[in-house]
């Protein structure tokens, strides 16, 4: 009895997870009979709460190799801060080798304005409003890791707060002080 509860459990955890299958590469290797084919996945998995993974995985067959990149997706998993659980606290870029991103904090109702790998990111982290661009590589592993790299820059006015030694209200204060001000040149350039 204790066994199956313990089943359950570990599948309910494992069914919060949304993954999405983001690329599948197919190698062959020639040998004396012919050719072996391999596969790449790769995988994007999160919780659609704010927490987000990859990973990657090679095989013989398409299930493996999935089956291999989730796996490695949930051990690499990272805690991303959304203002409003919705949207990036402030504008991020990111890079990886020949891949840049520009990631940007949207109002609410915009969408996710991105695409392939990275539109399959903010689906499973749960983000609802951004703003992306991919300047230089399409490779879809060099898009992802450059987005990793700008959502592990992201800063929550908490973090923030703590290592400048402030208090969390007196940086969101000025916030909407500057996007007041902002406003108010639009409307005197009019």
């Amino acid at each position: 009895m204790a066994r199956n509860e313990k089943r359950d459990n570990r599948e309910e955890r494992e069914s919060e997870f949304v993954d999405r299958l983001v690329h599948i590469n197919r190698v062959a290797k020639v040998v004396k009979g012919g050719r072996r084919f391999g596969f790449a996945a790769l995988v994007v998995i999160g919780d659609q709460r704010g927490r987000v993974g990859f990973g990657h995985g090679k095989a013989r067959e398409v299930p493996e190799a999935i089956r291999k990149a989730t796996e490695s997706a949930k051990r690499k998993m990272i805690r991303v801060p959304l203002r409003e659980g919705r949207t990036l606290h402030h504008d991020i870029a990111g890079r990886h080798g020949a891949g840049r991103v520009q990631l940007r904090a949207a109002p609410p109702g915009t969408g996710i304005i991105a695409g392939g790998p990275m539109r399959a990111v903010f689906e499973v982290l749960g983000m609802q409003d951004v703003v992306a661009k991919s300047v230089g590589s399409s490779n879809p592993y060099n898009m992802i890791h450059a987005t990793f790299d700008a959502l592990l820059k992201q800063g929550s006015p908490r973090s923030v707060a703590a290592r400048r030694g402030k208090k969390v209200s007196d940086l969101v204060a000025r916030r909407r002080d500057e996007a007041q001000d902002d406003s108010a040149d639009a409307e005197t350039a009019n």
